[in-house]
């Protein structure tokens, strides 16, 4: 069955080189809003703290916030990138983690060859990518730069490949950091038709956002993160 289980997962990030009253440990307290806290060895900053979850298909959770809350730390434990200091992950699905969808394009490769690339990374088989390539490639609208290297792409294409690719491969539970703007108007709109698309299909949507009217209106729970 298909399911996201948190049992009181903490996330710290230890501040090795810093001692209790250096300049830098001050500034990374203040930048944390005072989430900097030490335990026997060495300083950590709290990135999330005690957090539990039980997600069955159907929820849909949106987790508020204010910035330096854990909000996207919490998105990167779910996703994997992050392991917790304490607690229990239970992630039973095919996980599609939108949180930078350009992050990681290879600049020397290809648009085509990262399409294949990152759906390999993303758990399908190269002829299961291969076969919906020239869709993904179609969708970007880049036209003849997808036979050239992603180093001369505008920061924008990148932004169409990269969210053409994590949006063509169908997901189990699918992680949101904010609402995407992708590319001008038109792309824009077209975007977020697949977005939406890809939200219905998904069994477990969890959603960060400072967009309070959003999430009431798109999720069935709810998380608020405070300092």
């Amino acid at each position: 069955m298909i399911r996201c289980e948190l049992k009181n997962v903490t996330v710290d990030f230890p501040i090795h080189t810093v001692t209790s009253r250096s300049i830098k440990n001050t500034f990374i307290s203040t930048i944390s809003n005072g989430k900097l806290t030490n335990n026997q060895k060495f300083p950590v900053v709290k990135g999330i703290n005690n957090i539990s979850l039980n997600l069955k298909p159907g929820d849909r959770l949106g987790i508020s916030g204010p910035n330096g809350s854990g909000k996207t730390t919490l998105l990167r434990t779910i996703a994997g990138i992050y392991t917790p200091t304490k607690g229990i992950i239970n992630i039973q699905g095919r996980i599609s983690s939108l949180l930078d969808v350009s992050f990681g394009l290879d600049p020397e490769a290809t648009g085509l060859e990262n399409i294949r690339m990152r759906g390999v990374l993303m758990g399908l088989k190269l002829n299961e990518i291969i076969a919906i390539e020239h869709e993904i490639a179609e969708f970007t609208e880049l036209g003849e730069f997808i036979n050239l290297p992603v180093r001369s792409y505008s920061s924008g294409m990148n932004m169409r490949l990269g969210f053409a690719v994590s949006t063509a491969i169908p997901s189990d539970i699918l992680l949101l950091d904010e609402w995407l703007s992708v590319g001008d108007a038109n792309f824009s709109k077209k975007a977020e038709i697949r977005l939406n698309n890809m939200m219905k299909k998904s069994e477990i949507v969890i959603i960060a956002s400072h967009d309070q009217k959003f999430i009431k209106k798109t999720c069935n729970q709810f998380l608020n993160l405070s300092y």
